[in-house]
């Protein structure tokens, strides 16, 4: 038996190993407990899974910690409970007669999890749609506000590594939750002391299984965004190269393009089928040159002219493009946001439809070219916290007051238009073909109206360190990290000196040279979260901020400089990743 463990966790495991657990699970901590492994235990069981910025996210096994069966019965009774509490049923008496959707990725378990959660959720007297087979997240983003639902889940670790999977919970707007539904769904979680409260015995008669009605819903939103459809017609012979690295994208990317007019669009045949294992990547997701080899090569063959690849559960996307070189390169989740925003931008302002009431969002990390564009416009530009449901807030604060065109993150997530509440693969393809058909029509390449955005725009380039640090003395490091961070602000970064801290663990912003402080507002997207910035006098910004659904910490570095020529292009880009470098050099990242 071990005996290097602490008392909180040996309880917990002394739980799970006499509570009413099936003897499988038992059986392996057993056998962990027999072999003496203390790491893995302490990791399994030190605290319990909690919903973050995106969920429940961890590696699956056996432990309060693990994604497992009863892990995710405990979330789903706990937010079962919390949708009958606030619509005003009562469990013991069938329920309130709300309706959840659900949804899955490709990932292993994935399928079982979701039918563990629409079992929980019939049983507790809610009505269930569950999707037939693996479908995107943003399809249930859409799904919960098409069919009226109180709320919804998909089973998914977007990008994570295989032995990852996780939950994402959506409120009835169709975005994930936020407070105080969030706090309030963890809460009823927390009162649940014993496996024997979770109701696993579902109730058939409230599960209606749903597919192809909603898929077709959906993809008519993502036609409606189209804003150049004759330039489509022009450019429907448009060379694409489309991944959805053994995801969910495979069911409706192509089927989007094809809808779109886009009529030579080429799919990555090894990487088509939906496989947990995801066996021909190291890691799915298309914000790694690894995990787009394969796109790449065949764009190569082709000589395509776009390149575009989805994480599992389509809600991120990827893309490359030929330089002037004639090389492939991938564009990062800065410059595609940049290049959708500038896009929809200069769009709506040719069909006249700037009013004056239209605004874009994105969060506090992503480049800050986009702020630029919308004052030059006269758009009002967003600022939210990291994470998509804080852009989805201000969409829900602001409907029927002020128009979103678009959105975006730098972790590859865009929005176009309000019929989905998350970010969105599926309709962030399309509009990423139409701009490079757009750009084509016009005798220039992407990587063309890229340099031109910069152009008008100044070219701004963002780098990321993202520190990984696993259980919990990594949680514990992380922690400590940013406590140190701010008691010891430097007096100069790469030589440019520290003039606003932007704490956002109190919403305030200090000016360090009168020691000013002033408030940041609370709302519209905002509220007090573990994140500090620091920007410097040449223009720079710095930020960290502890990961709310993986073991990370990030710090994000944005700098800026001119770009007069197209054929500066490379020296610029040169002399700011030095810059970047330096700055992460002198932080003490590198």
């Amino acid at each position: 038996m071990s005996t290097g463990l602490d008392a909180l966790t040996q309880n917990k495991i002394n739980a799970w190993l006499s509570g009413n657990y099936d003897t499988d699970t038992k059986a392996k901590i057993q056998s962990l407990l027999d072999e003496n492994k203390e790491t893995e235990l302490t990791d399994s069981f030190y605290k319990d899974l909690e919903f973050g910025t995106g969920g429940m996210r961890g590696e699956m096994g056996v432990g309060c910690n693990r994604m497992n069966k009863y892990t995710v019965g405990s979330a789903t009774q706990g937010f079962a409970n919390y949708i009958n509490r606030v619509v005003g049923g009562d469990t013991n008496h069938g329920g309130s007669g709300a309706s959840v959707a659900i949804a899955h990725d490709s990932r292993n378990n994935s399928p079982y999890f979701a039918k563990v959660a629409a079992d929980i959720f019939s049983a507790n007297g809610i009505k269930v749609f569950l999707f037939n087979a693996l479908r995107p997240t943003p399809e249930l983003s859409f799904a919960i506000r098409h069919l009226g639902c109180q709320g919804g889940l998909v089973v998914t670790a977007s990008h994570n590594p295989r032995e990852y999977n996780g939950y994402k919970a959506y409120w009835n707007d169709g975005s994930q939750v936020v407070a105080p539904h969030d706090k309030n769904i963890v809460a009823e979680v927390n009162k649940i002391q014993s496996v024997d409260e979770i109701n696993f015995v579902g109730n058939p008669d409230l599960i209606t299984m749903i597919g192809e009605e909603v898929d077709a819903q959906y993809l008519k939103t993502i036609q409606h965004n189209s804003i150049n459809p004759d330039v489509i017609g022009r450019q429907s012979d448009l060379k694409i190269v489309y991944s959805s690295i053994h995801g969910t994208g495979i069911t409706l990317v192509p089927k989007a393009l094809q809808l779109l007019g886009f009529e030579n669009v080429s799919v990555v045949e090894a990487q088509a089928e939906p496989n947990g294992d995801f066996p021909t990547v190291v890691y799915p997701n298309p914000e790694e040159t690894e995990a787009m080899t394969l796109a790449m090569n065949q764009a190569k063959e082709l000589d395509a002219d776009l390149v575009i690849a989805t994480d599992p559960d389509a809600d991120r996307v990827g893309a490359a493009v030929k330089n002037p070189a004639g090389e492939w390169v991938l564009l990062n989740g800065n410059q595609m946001a940049s290049l959708i925003i500038y896009y929809l931008l200069d769009a709506w302002k040719k069909a006249g439809k700037l009013t004056g009431k239209e605004f874009v969002a994105k969060t506090i990390v992503t480049t800050n070219i986009i702020d630029k564009m919308c004052d030059n416009q006269g758009v009002k530009c967003y600022n939210t916290l990291t994470g998509f449901k804080y852009i989805a807030a201000v969409i829900r604060e602001l409907e029927g007051k002020e128009q979103f065109i678009g959105g975006g993150e730098e972790s590859y997530g865009y929005l176009i238009g309000d019929a989905v509440r998350d970010k969105d693969a599926v309709a962030s393809c399309a509009m990423i073909a139409e701009l490079t058909a757009y750009a084509k029509d016009n005798g220039k390449s992407l990587f063309d109206f890229l340099t031109e955005m910069y152009m008008q725009n100044g070219f701004y380039y963002e780098g990321l360190i993202s520190l990984t640090k696993k259980g919990k003395a990594g949680a514990e490091e992380i922690q400590q990290m940013m406590v140190n961070l701010r008691a010891n602000i430097p007096a100069t970064v790469a030589g440019s000196e520290p003039i606003t801290v932007l704490d956002y663990t109190n919403l305030t912003s200090k000016d360090l040279k009168t020691g000013e402080i002033t408030n940041i507002p609370e709302g519209l997207g905002m509220e007090k979260s573990n994140v500090i910035q620091l920007v410097l006098a040449d223009g720079t910004k710095v930020s960290a901020r502890p990961s709310g659904t993986e073991p990370k910490i990030k710090f994000y570095v944005s700098v800026n400089a001119p770009l007069n020529r197209p054929e500066d292009f490379e020296s610029v880009l040169s002399g700011l990743k030095a810059k970047v470098s330096a700055i992460q050099e002198d932080l003490g990242l590198k």
